[in-house]
């Protein structure tokens, strides 16, 4: 992120309002995040966070039906739960709503683990660190970021998807460092 030098403030504070509100527009239609920012914290702050969410979900849909490069099938599902994530990043960046980010990485480890025996514990490791890496952060948003009623509703799938994923990849050293249960 770029240092706002000292200058700008002084030369925004002798902008008149309409200069002001051109410069926030332009802004907003050339960068996304800034767009959706202003969306949710002054734009729609009733239902622009379960916009953006559905959003997301569409985007990981999308993202998740491409093609990605590498050679075996675990290698090409490990790069495009990479692509999911740096997507779930953007949305947690902008949303303050830890819940909405810990239901997009849900939905995503519940298309992972649909009939996953098959894929964890092979030659192609990026799979698996990308999966460990998505529980990883599950369990941290769960356990330090949302309110302790929301436990109930996630310790169950996360404890199944943990128990699963140990029993057949727990021999990789990332793995064997997740917890057992949450």
């Amino acid at each position: 992120m770029a240092k706002v030098d000292p200058s700008i403030p002084l030369a925004l504070a002798a902008l008149k309002r309409s200069e002001l509100e051109k410069l926030v527009l332009k802004a907003a239609s050339n960068d996304k995040g800034f767009h959706d920012y202003l969306l949710v914290n002054y734009g729609d702050t009733e239902s622009g966070e379960k916009e953006l969410y559905e959003k997301a979900l569409t985007d990981l849909d999308i993202i998740l039906s491409k093609r990605h490069k590498g050679f075996g099938d675990e290698e090409k599902k490990g790069n495009a739960l990479q692509v999911c994530s740096k997507r779930i990043d953007e949305f947690g960046k902008v949303c303050k709503n830890k819940k909405y980010e810990l239901d997009l990485i849900m939905y995503l480890l519940q298309k992972v683990f649909y009939n996953s025996y098959l894929s964890f514990g092979t030659c192609f490791t990026n799979y698996d660190y990308r999966v460990s890496l998505l529980l990883k952060k599950a369990i941290k948003i769960l356990t330090t970021k949302l309110h302790e009623d929301y436990k109930v509703d996630y310790v169950e799938d996360i404890n199944h998807y943990l128990m699963k994923f140990k029993a057949s990849a727990g021999f990789f050293d990332f793995v064997a460092a997740l917890p057992n249960k949450v």
